[in-house]
C-alpha cells in the first residue's frame, strides 16, 4: 500500500498528476456536481450539463469510471436503462469542488475586471 507521501504530483510520471489532470478538467467538475443529486441517466446528465457534446459526455464517465469516481448501473429491461452516480470516493470528492465552484462564483467579478484591464 503507497502513503501520501508516495504521490508528487509534481513529477512529471506520477499518477497523481493524471488524477489531478482528471479532476480538473471542466468536464468532470460539472458532471460530478450534476451526479451529486443522485442516480441520473445519460441523457440527464448531458441535459443538464449545457454545452458538452455527446462525446465529450461519454469520454467524460468512462474516465471518472476507470478512475473510480462514478458506477454505471445497467439495468435489464427493454430498452435497457443505464444509470450513473456518485461513489463513496466521487462523493468524498463534492467537497472540495463544492469549495472550487464557491471560489469561482464569488470571484468571477474580480476575474472580469481583471480581464477587462488586461485587455484595455
Amino acid at each position: 500500500m503507497n502513503t501520501k507521501q508516495d504521490w508528487d504530483p509534481y513529477a512529471r510520471d506520477c499518477p497523481s498528476r493524471q488524477l489531478l489532470d482528471r479532476i480538473g478538467d471542466r468536464w468532470t467538475v460539472l458532471v460530478l456536481g450534476t451526479l451529486e443529486d443522485g442516480p441520473l441517466r445519460f441523457s440527464e446528465v448531458a441535459r443538464r450539463v449545457d454545452g458538452v457534446s455527446q462525446k465529450m459526455l461519454t469520454q467524460t464517465l468512462r474516465a471518472a469510471e476507470r478512475d473510480g469516481l462514478v458506477t454505471r448501473t445497467v439495468f435489464a429491461e427493454v430498452p435497457p436503462r443505464v444509470e450513473y452516480e456518485l461513489s463513496a470516493l466521487g462523493r468524498s470528492l463534492r467537497e472540495p469542488l463544492r469549495a472550487l465552484e464557491a471560489w469561482a462564483t464569488t470571484h468571477m467579478p474580480d476575474v472580469l475586471d481583471a480581464r477587462s484591464r488586461a485587455h484595455a
